[in-house]
């Protein structure tokens, strides 16, 4: 069983890398890949749970990327955590992470949510702080029932405590991407609220610049938009590549490693030449 999309404590997952691998391992998953937002801070932990479950861990990243004027998510998957052209531009997407949450907690200050920034900063941990994290601080102040109340009354495009946000290019990010020897994937495209032509130029300009693959499993694809997205993926020559995007054991409709299957008619990403894991 193969899951290629997870999140850690690092970003804007609830658990830490060695609670997220062992609930994988519990989950009956053979191969786990770490894609934090942004950061490669908890491969090597991950990697040491992962040799201790006895399964296969593939380093990875999770990079935010303006096209368009849209924000997407590339997952780089087996890459070096170490290589230098890689870190130097996830430490300026860390520069800008920052930035955004200072701003962020200073218009939820504006709006009455008493210690925004600083209750965001405890949530998040030794971790970087998200949006998550400030959805969290609205519910528990009481301004929102839930995370998709927070998001939909303050956090999204239009709302009073957005903040836009000029990501990476993405011909850059699959250059840092290669860079580090790993495969470039467009995550959860149906995810983006895209219509049919938006998500299909995606695809194109991803195959235009080199990109590897495209995520057509997630946990919340249903069977039509994986049999969409598959036919999508072998249009534009890339790799199919499959991922729950867990985040937190809270979320009950995601799971580590509960997934559709992969359509017939598409090559898996694991099957790629270059694609590699720390572990086994």
């Amino acid at each position: 069983m193969q899951d290629l999309h997870s999140h850690s404590s690092r970003s804007d997952g609830r658990l830490s890398p060695t609670e997220l691998v062992a609930r994988a391992a519990e989950q009956g998953v053979d191969t786990l890949a770490l894609t934090d937002h942004d950061t490669v801070d908890g491969i090597a932990e991950a990697a040491a749970a992962a040799y201790n479950h006895g399964i296969a861990l593939v380093a990875g990243v999770e990079i935010s990327v303006t096209w368009q004027r849209q924000t997407l998510h590339i997952a780089g998957l087996g890459i070096d955590p170490d290589e230098p052209t890689l870190n130097d531009g996830l430490a300026d997407l860390q520069h800008t992470r920052k930035q955004r949450a200072a701003t962020i907690g200073s218009k939820l200050e504006s709006l009455g949510v008493v210690g925004a920034a600083e209750r965001a900063r405890e949530l998040a941990g030794t971790g970087q702080i998200g949006r998550a994290h400030f959805a969290r601080v609205l519910v528990e102040a009481g301004f929102c029932k839930n995370f998709q109340q927070a998001f939909k009354h303050y956090l999204k495009p239009g709302r009073n405590a957005h903040v836009p946000v000029e990501w990476a290019a993405l011909p850059a990010a699959i250059e840092w991407i290669h860079a580090a020897g790993g495969l470039a994937v467009l995550a959860h495209p149906m995810a983006y609220g895209f219509s049919n032509n938006v998500r299909r130029r995606a695809l194109a300009a991803l195959a235009e610049n080199g990109g590897d693959g495209v995520e057509v499993a997630t946990g919340t694809t249903p069977p039509d938009s994986v049999a969409r997205v598959a036919s999508e993926a072998g249009e534009y020559g890339l790799y199919a590549s499959a991922g729950s995007d867990f985040h937190s054991p809270e979320q009950s409709w995601l799971e580590l490693g509960r997934l559709p299957t992969l359509p017939n008619n598409v090559t898996p990403i694991w099957q790629a030449p270059a694609f590699r894991s720390l572990t086994s």
